[in-house]
């Protein structure tokens, strides 16, 4: 958004000098006062344990049958939030998992003061404590499920920070991701995502 800014001569054009002078502070306070979207930044997430587009390493994989990992929550920091934002909520899903795909993380009701979550957030704990609910994934289990595809192909597995105007979706711990996902959509005032991969 571009800002607008009218600047008005300080003297008579006459003094030609003077008049130079005075549109030259008037573009200074023109900067000075111009709209705060021009300093802000792009709403984005890291994490130092997902590289966007990179591999999903041992520790984020589920742990259960084939698949032997960790099944630790990845570590998240997010900035630059769009103003008027009152809470967090973050999904994790696989856009390649056969029919509807496959959610593996649902979480909402990360207050509006937090701005990262460290590796192991769901089990460990701290979500908890934050007064975050997390939604039942498509393991059948409450919180964090790590990748645990079939052998094949890689999957894609997306995950989004979102930035919501309201601290209170009324979503209770345990009810589907599909629901959390729903939700989130419809109070979203933006959102940051990192794709990763993973095969077996």
């Amino acid at each position: 958004m571009r800002s607008r800014c009218l600047v008005v001569s300080l003297v008579s054009p006459s003094y030609r000098t003077l008049t130079f002078a005075g549109a030259i502070l008037g573009v200074a306070l023109c900067a000075v006062s111009g709209p705060r979207a021009l300093a802000e930044g792009t709403f984005a997430i890291t994490s130092s344990s997902f590289k966007s587009g990179g591999n999903v390493e041992t520790p984020q994989v589920f742990n259960q049958d084939d698949c032997k990992g960790g099944n630790r929550s990845p570590q998240l920091t997010w900035h630059d939030a769009p103003s008027g934002t009152r809470s967090f909520a973050v999904t994790m899903f696989d856009q390649d998992a056969p029919g509807r795909g496959w959610w593996h993380w649902a979480v909402a009701g990360i207050p509006a003061t937090v701005s990262s979550l460290p590796e192991n957030a769901s089990s460990s704990g701290f979500l908890t404590k934050l007064g975050a609910v997390e939604a039942r994934n498509d393991f059948d289990t409450d919180g964090y499920g790590g990748p645990c595809p079939p052998p094949g192909k890689p999957h894609r597995y997306i995950v989004t920070v979102y930035a919501l105007g309201t601290s209170d979706l009324r979503l209770a711990q345990g009810r589907p991701a599909l629901m959390f996902d729903h939700e989130i959509g419809t109070a979203a005032l933006g959102s940051a995502r990192i794709e990763v991969n993973y095969r077996r």
